[in-house]
């Protein structure tokens, strides 16, 4: 029995705030990398709180399930050592990580934590690949065992990463940690509860986010958040369009976002008189930031790495075309949150757990929501936004090629930042009143998830990744 808190987490002591949905971090996955470098960070605290780091020779990795099969496409290894190393996913430094492994390699020794003891390490005897065995807690799951100079256990720890960046140890599966901090005024279990509170409250569902914000930073430092994020999404988007040649793994994947780039800057008379040139664009940014995750650059999870263009080409869209500022971004971006908080609390965010419905499929629902809120639409159009996108990319899979966040992937978040507008649109043609509630889908997402099959939720053993051969 999969425990609640973790993949339906009906539960859950507190919905996800925006800042926990959209973090700094590395590609190419947020379940895949981030995850499992943040979890060999965890462990290292564990030892050093128990006194047992200096003691420490040899650590021991072994990756279950999900994180196994699709793991070298992922870079779940390389995440692994350099979270062992010190590194950590916002803050890591893309050059001086591949430096650090290449020393790591060579030298055959692993400082741990960056200043800890000096360790011999070896990728090929320290890290164990179980692709066969799936926990029943969760497919993300890697176990950490720490022993001394003389082959003595002297700490083990079974952690797993639930998507998103979220990772949760095995005690934490059993009873929920209590979130520290005061409590938010508005802990909105359902899309049902948050129309209500927002409707006493005689506010929109971007000022239901904010005040729940607020109750722990103080608006300058929301405000400045919300912007950082802003910036960091167009940051990636710019370096995205400045890349060629192809990228890493060996699918000799092409980048195309710069070279689409210059064919829509060179016909920018013809694009006058396209009444679809917008979406191009779209499709360009939504691109330029997947290639960029998956050559391992730096992304804002939205709400995951395998959607990470999605929402930033839907935000840049509504900044572009229809002037937007920063009262409107940060509008777009507290309703996008708030919508992903329902998916995280009540369904998945993993493509691990419940397929690309889980990634692709919410960020498309969280993008159409953020769209139309910043668009004016009222809030039962809000609601309806996220509820079409979402219909739409039901039963999604996941099945990436070689194990590789490429392809299908980084064409899905165009085509999901298309859906998102359209899903807009359709939206704001009406008056809020349709027929299937958000909570209704986001239901049905979480049962189509569990009677998916597992060879579809992120393992590579089926779909295109096994009916497309590998370059």
């Amino acid at each position: 029995m999969v425990p609640a808190f973790i993949l339906f987490s009906d539960e859950c002591p507190m919905s996800a705030g925006v800042f926990d949905l959209f973090k700094l971090g590395v590609g190419p996955s947020s379940s895949h990398t981030m995850g499992p470098m943040t979890a060999a960070a965890r462990f290292l605290a564990r030892l050093e709180a128990a006194g047992a780091l200096t003691a420490t020779a040899r650590v021991e990795t072994t990756l279950y399930a999900s994180l196994a099969m699709t793991g070298r496409g992922h870079a779940t290894d390389r995440a692994v050592i350099l979270g062992l190393a010190g590194f950590e996913p916002a803050t890591i430094d893309p050059d001086a990580a591949e430096a650090q492994l290449a020393k790591i390699a060579e030298a055959g020794r692993l400082r741990l934590g960056g200043e800890g003891p000096e360790i011999g390490f070896s990728a090929e005897t320290d890290i164990l690949w179980q692709g066969r065995t799936r926990l029943p807690q969760h497919p993300n799951a890697l176990r950490f065992r720490a022993l001394d100079a003389g082959g003595q256990v002297l700490a083990e720890r079974l952690y797993f990463s639930i998507g998103g960046g979220f990772v949760v140890d095995e005690a934490e599966f059993e009873a929920p940690a209590p979130q520290g901090g005061p409590p938010i005024p508005f802990d909105f279990a359902s899309a049902e509860e948050m129309l209500l509170m927002a409707q006493q409250e005689g506010v929109t569902i971007a000022q239901l986010m904010w005040r729940n914000e607020i109750a722990r930073r103080s608006p300058d430092e929301v405000n400045a958040g919300l912007d950082a994020i802003f910036e960091a999404m167009e940051a990636c988007i710019e370096r995205g369009l400045r890349q060629d040649g192809c990228l890493p793994g060996g699918l000799q994947v092409r980048r195309r976002a710069r070279q689409h780039f210059n064919a829509l800057t060179r016909r920018m008379e013809r694009n006058i008189s396209d009444p679809l040139a917008a979406l191009d664009w779209v499709n360009l940014w939504a691109l330029s930031v997947n290639e960029e995750n998956a050559s391992g650059g730096k992304v804002v999870t939205a709400p995951t790495n395998g959607a990470a263009g999605l929402l930033p080409a839907v935000l840049r869209f509504y900044d572009r075309f229809h002037r937007g500022g920063a009262d409107g971004r940060r509008t777009f971006l507290l309703t996008a949150a708030a919508i992903g908080a329902l998916y995280k609390r009540n369904a998945s965010i993993s493509g691990a757990e419940v397929g690309c419905q889980g990634e692709v499929g919410v960020a498309c629902s969280m993008a159409a929501a953020g769209l139309t809120a910043a668009l004016g639409g009222t809030n039962a159009q809000i609601e309806n936004a996220a509820e079409i996108a979402m219909e739409h990319n039901l039963g999604l899979t996941c099945d990436p090629i070689g194990g590789l966040v490429q392809v299908p992937c980084i064409e899905r978040n165009a085509m999901g930042a298309v859906k998102a507008i359209d899903a807009s649109r359709l939206a704001l043609l009406g008056d809020g009143q349709h027929s299937v509630s958000l909570d209704k889908v986001i239901a049905t997402m979480k049962r189509t998830g569990e009677d998916m099959n597992e060879i579809y939720k992120e393992t590579s053993l089926g779909g295109l990744a096994v009916n497309v051969v590998e370059c």
